[in-house]
């Protein structure tokens, strides 16, 4: 079992929802954080309410620049946490081209910019803990899931590219895939999220997760059943079981 005692990681997304629930955890836990999101005044309020050492350090994930320059300023880590995301239920008969190209910017292609500041230092050292948040909705297509899903699906296939080419290393990695989580993104559905968590369960169970030495959790463990199952269903069955909106 991994402990958190001590170290030091770098938690990107961590201003409010399942970020902030798991920045509390983890500082409950021993670890000494630093925490960045685009909110410098949200992340300042986040360390004010953690019981352990942190350090605020804003940076905007869809910038390159703005990660670059963060990256200048960071420690030596053991370890970071891919949190950060945007979301906006979208239909391709409804598509937004700004809000489909800032989900793939942000959650996907933000996540390749931070994992890349990351990751070098630790593959140096052979020694590191990198931990990335997907989703269920990234196993396979989904209606009214334009930008989201594929964003998510392009996080976990990193993740797993990145395991299996570290996985015989000292760097570890993760894949944290879970279901609807209560925050102001899941607002913005209007329709019933089964098995809806709220942030600080889901946050425990992401948090045990990183402490084993397992790859991949997805959960709910139950609702995961459906999206696991769902990539060795036939296309006509599949897409019947999700019609659209």
């Amino acid at each position: 079992m991994r402990d958190f005692k001590g170290k030091r990681y770098w938690l990107v997304g961590a201003s409010e929802g399942l970020g902030l629930a798991l920045a509390r955890q983890m500082s409950a836990a021993g670890a000494e954080l630093v925490l960045s999101s685009r909110n410098e005044e949200a992340l300042k309020a986040a360390a004010a309410s953690l019981p352990g050492p942190s350090h605020v350090l804003p940076l905007d994930v869809a910038s390159s620049e703005s990660v670059a320059r963060a990256a200048a300023q960071l420690p030596t880590l053991d370890g970071m946490v891919f949190l950060a995301g945007v979301y906006w239920p979208m239909r391709a008969q409804d598509w937004d081209a700004k809000a489909a190209e800032a989900m793939a910017n942000i959650n996907f292609t933000g996540c390749v910019r931070v994992v890349g500041a990351a990751l070098p230092a630790m593959v140096a050292r052979d020694k590191g803990h990198i931990v990335i948040t997907g989703s269920l909705s990234g196993f396979r297509g989904l209606p009214g899931a334009i930008g989201y899903a594929a964003s998510k699906a392009g996080t976990m296939v990193l993740a797993e590219s990145l395991y299996a080419d570290l996985r015989k290393t000292g760097v570890t990695v993760q894949l944290a895939n879970p279901g609807f989580i209560r925050t102001r993104l899941t607002e913005k559905n209007d329709f019933a999220m089964p098995f809806i968590m709220d942030a600080d369960k889901a946050a425990g169970i992401m948090l045990r997760h990183m402490a084993t030495n397992r790859f991949k959790i997805n959960f709910p463990t139950v609702f995961s059943w459906l999206f696991r199952g769902g990539q060795f269903l036939p296309d006509w069955l599949y897409y019947r079981l999700f019609p659209p909106k």
